[in-house]
């Protein structure tokens, strides 16, 4: 039983950081930063068009919470997403970064989405 538990939590794993993995190369950044811890977090800025010293931010108990929101909405922005989607990411990340990784978001560079105005135009 233990042996089936454990198989089925590195599966988990797997797939958790298969969909990081799928959004960074969606975004232009190598997939394999996905898999190397602190890093991964700075790549997620730089595609969420923050400065790369935020990653500071989430080491104060707190503020972390409400950057890693921001982070998030800014992600889900730069994916055409909306901010409930981006909070979404933040909180419930296991859920939120399969369905950006796997589904058919594309990356439309940091600070696009709906709120700008840069998104693409729908096809008619």
């Amino acid at each position: 039983m233990v042996t089936l538990i454990l198989l089925l939590e590195i599966a988990v794993i797997i797939f958790f950081v298969a969909a990081i993995w799928k959004v960074f190369v969606k975004a232009g950044q190598p997939g394999w930063a996905a898999i190397i811890p602190i890093y991964n977090i700075y790549i997620l800025l730089k595609i969420a068009g923050r400065p790369g010293w935020w990653l500071l931010l989430l080491l104060i108990p707190l503020v972390n919470l409400v950057v890693s929101i921001m982070v998030g909405i800014d992600v889900a922005k730069a994916f055409g997403k909306g901010a409930g989607f981006g909070v979404g990411l933040a909180l419930l990340g296991f859920i939120f970064y399969p369905i950006l990784g796997f589904g058919s978001a594309t990356y439309l560079g940091a600070g696009a989405g709906p709120a700008s105005g840069t998104a693409p135009a729908p096809a008619t």
